[in-house]
């Protein structure tokens, strides 16, 4: 019978025997079924072989041999990351239990008894290629899993990027105003937002999309641009209203599912009245000097929850140098180390007792207390903050 073709590029199995005869002859059995096959007289060349010329995808080896003995091979093969995923058959006329029980505490992943049967010998080693094959395609599919996970990875990153550049940092003037965004992955469905609609009127508003992630992030920056664009077909300076137009515009079935809470209001300079309207979302914190904190809020659902919902709004003449506080409940729904929760009493007194300084030094110590109280836990919620000075 002529021996079977041999591929070059198919993976080798190397044979390790003190034996020269010995490993002669299993060698030539393999390479007559077809397999590539490199030989090794010692555990130390057997090693050498494998690490310059690559590994090997299956190796069989001789249990009794000199100085390096096969347990000893099976060990250091199975110790180096790059030879431990070879498929190591100890060679032996060894068959009691104890002595296998030693061979598979070092590594090994199959027996082959002596004397060797052909057809065995054959069956073991289709074996260990085939497992040997499996292996590597589950590797290939790791890596480009690893490669595609990395990708998507860098274009969150870009869009967390974007993200954070919409949301704005500073407002100055007769009001100031400066935001706060901790999310807890890299996207998430806070946002907020500040401008003067005319000369006259300020919009303040925040808003908290259900869930987290990039899924949560695509609406908030939809309301945001929406909001900032002024294409409502409503006056911004109708809390009610605009609420009214918002959750038409986003139903929860057209939006997979997620509905938003918000917070807005409109602050008008000249009569120094505050109009809000609050859809589900924690209520607003006047702040007219410790300990006085005043709650703004109205009972009204979430948009996008119900189709058709009506939205009431509420009324509030705001005081020079008094503050408005702002806040997705990721602030003040997390736990502290000994596992008590901040809430939103806990929260209303972090912000009756705000240092009256600079809005942007109040947020960061509004922040930092938080997670001084949250230790070395994360926040487990995206967390956002708008302070409001009303300076003028």
């Amino acid at each position: 019978m002529e021996p079977a073709a041999c591929r070059i590029d198919a993976p080798p199995v190397l044979v390790v025997d003190d034996d020269p005869v010995h490993r002669r002859i299993t060698a030539a059995r393999l390479s007559r079924n077809g397999q590539r096959v490199l030989d090794a007289g010692s555990g130390p060349e057997a090693l050498e072989l494998a690490r310059t010329g690559g590994p090997p995808a299956v190796v069989l080896c001789d249990w009794e041999m000199e100085g390096m003995d096969g347990l000893q091979v099976c060990s250091a093969f199975k110790a180096d990351p790059a030879l431990s995923g070879c498929h190591f058959i100890l060679l032996t006329a060894r068959s009691g239990e104890p002595d296998r029980i030693r061979g598979l505490d070092c590594g090994a992943d199959d027996f082959l008894s002596k004397p060797i049967s052909q057809e065995e010998l054959m069956a073991r080693v289709r074996c260990g290629l085939r497992l040997h094959d499996a292996a590597e395609r589950l590797r290939l599919l790791s890596a480009d899993l690893q490669a595609q996970h990395s990708l998507m990875e860098t274009e969150i990153q870009a869009a967390a990027r974007y993200v954070q550049q919409l949301l704005p940092v500073r407002l100055e003037g007769d009001v100031q105003v400066v935001g706060r965004f901790q999310p807890c992955f890299h996207l998430g469905g806070d946002a907020y937002d500040s401008f003067w609609v005319d000369r006259h009127h300020l919009v303040l508003y925040i808003l908290d999309v259900s869930g987290h992630g990039l899924a949560a992030a695509l609406p908030s920056v939809s309301v945001v641009n929406l909001l900032r664009s002024g294409s409502l077909r409503v006056p911004l300076t109708r809390p009610a209203a605009v609420l009214c137009e918002l959750n038409r515009r986003f139903e929860m079935e057209e939006q997979g599912g997620r509905y938003f809470t918000i917070w807005y209001g409109v602050f008008d300079r000249r009569s120094r009245l505050l109009r809000y309207s609050s859809a589900g979302h924690p209520p607003g914190l006047l702040l007219r000097g410790a300990p006085h904190v005043q709650p703004l809020s109205t009972r009204n659902l979430p948009v996008g929850l119900l189709e058709n919902a009506e939205y009431d709004e509420g009324r509030c003449r705001i005081e020079r140098d008094s503050r408005l506080l702002l806040y997705s409940d990721g602030l003040y729904e997390c736990d502290a180390e000994d596992r008590t929760p901040l809430g939103l009493i806990g929260l209303e007194d972090l912000a009756a007792r705000l240092p009256e300084t600079d809005p942007g030094l109040a947020l960061d110590h509004l922040f930092a207390e938080v997670s001084r109280r949250l230790g070395a836990a994360p926040f487990s919620d995206d967390a956002s903050a708008l302070l409001a000075r009303f300076a003028g």
